[in-house]
């Protein structure tokens, strides 16, 4: 995996400094600004993996910032860094988007926590497809399909309800995309829009970002700090890879669903909210309910109005407009000026079945373009991958061997191959998922990684 760079936003030469050498023994590519102009101008050459920002600075404070890269690149997670006379402003950007905050001064477990965390929500976020001037349709979703058309009929129903909808798919098909629109077009609209990744969380701090804690609650709670329930008072809360929420929270989860109420962690007042809430998975839920790993109850709750958002090879005609809106994307983004890709391109690309959707395609025009000198996207810019699919690749030979026994060997490794990397895709690289997927202990899944020389995607 490539190594995930972060931004790191303060005035104060010290600061960042000392973020810098902590950052980069963690193993991370840091590069620093003085101000949020300073930010922009990163921002716009460096891919950025996530930023952490300071609140009080000279020309471009951090929540102008964050403001400016809610309207660039909403999937972009931002940390404020804040004093404690500032909390109350730490939380208010937490509720225009901001991924999390933590005080000065602060310990570096604590911080290296967050980044951790905000670094896997970037690398297993939804791709952006909104479109930038919002004119490809009324909720700025890509594409005009059948399928599509059935979304937006969708949407236009459950929005104005307080319905409860879990929306499925498969991973990269855009289902924050649609809860976003679900938001944008309900009467809650105004209030705030709070995401929280189950996947990016480990096990044991799920309740405390869900519900928040209370200053002593446990080793490094200095003050208190609300959940994402508390920060979605009158808005929407949006969990996302809700299937990986661990057995024992789904209780606590369901009853502050049904409830609209919780504790926080150490605390003993009931705080009551007013929460719309929106789920997503990629995983089979009804399965994990009947393999005893997600509570029925829970699933019945979230099951109220269900969206399932179509795979991109269920809707090929959507290939074309994606792969200009994204051409479009990055030109703006590179500073380039490609045209549009040549005739035997768009062919390729709607024959090809997509197993990483829409962000599969996304990187690939990005990609594409990068490596482009001319004005159209040609075919040799397409990996051989795409442009022969995995399956006719390594055709057999005219005539067989006496003893082909060699021969079958290779297409069953090959194949072997392409299942584990195909499932390792699918699963975001989470080794323990692929295994379970496909029947194999986690050792077992590792040693094929090593012989097919796959352990790249493990990271």
């Amino acid at each position: 995996m490539k190594t995930a760079k972060i931004l790191v936003v303060d005035d104060e030469l010290n600061m960042r400094l000392v973020l810098k050498a902590m950052l980069k023994k963690e193993g991370y590519d840091v590069v620093t600004a003085k101000d949020g102009l300073e930010a922009l101008e990163l921002l716009e050459g460096d891919k950025i993996a996530v930023v952490a920002t300071d609140l009080k600075m000279p020309r471009m404070d951090g929540m102008e910032l964050l403001g400016r890269i809610m309207q660039d690149d909403p999937s972009l997670p931002v940390i404020i860094l804040t004093a404690y006379g500032t909390v109350a402003t730490a939380v208010d950007a937490l509720k225009k988007g901001a991924f999390d905050y933590i005080t000065k001064p602060f310990e570096q477990d604590e911080l290296k926590t967050i980044i951790l965390k905000a670094v896997k929500t970037r690398m297993i976020s939804e791709s952006d497809l909104t479109a930038a001037n919002g004119d490809v349709d009324p909720y700025r979703i890509v594409g005009a399909s059948s399928r599509m058309a059935e979304i937006h009929d969708i949407i236009r129903k459950v929005s104005p309800t307080t319905a409860t909808v879990l929306i499925t798919g498969e991973t990269g098909t855009g289902k924050e995309l649609i809860a976003r629109a679900i938001h944008r077009q309900s009467t809650r609209k105004e209030q705030p829009f709070i995401k929280i990744n189950c996947a990016a969380i480990a096990e044991n701090l799920v309740e405390s970002e869900l519900f928040g804690y209370e200053r002593g609650a446990f080793t490094g709670a200095v003050t208190m700090k609300p959940g994402r329930f508390e920060l979605a008072h009158k808005g929407t809360l949006f969990l996302d890879e809700v299937g990986e929420i661990p057995r024992e929270m789904q209780a606590k989860l369901l009853q502050a669903i049904q409830d609209q109420s919780f504790e926080r962690v150490g605390g003993l007042k009931t705080i009551a909210v007013d929460v719309r809430l929106i789920a997503a998975t990629n995983r089979n839920l009804l399965q994990a309910v009947k393999e005893g790993k997600f509570r029925e109850d829970l699933f019945y709750r979230l099951n109220v109005f269900p969206i399932n958002v179509p795979s991109l090879r269920e809707r090929t005609e959507d290939i074309p407009p994606l792969t200009d809106y994204f051409i479009d994307k990055f030109n703006r983004k590179l500073a380039r000026r490609v045209q549009g890709v040549a005739p035997e391109v768009r062919d390729c690309l709607i024959a090809y079945p997509w197993p990483g959707n829409i962000r599969e395609l996304e990187h690939l025009i990005e990609r594409m373009i990068l490596m482009a000198e001319g004005p159209v996207l040609t075919i040799e810019l397409v990996p051989p991958e795409i442009v022969n699919p995995a399956c006719e690749e390594r055709p057999l030979p005219a005539d067989l061997p006496e003893k082909p026994g060699p021969i079958l060997k290779s297409h069953m490794e090959e194949m072997e191959r392409q299942i584990i990397s195909r499932c390792l895709e699918e699963c975001d690289g989470n080794v323990t998922r692929a295994a379970e997927r496909l029947g194999l202990s986690r050792k077992g899944l590792q040693l094929k990684m090593i012989k097919h020389h796959l352990r790249k995607q493990e990271e």
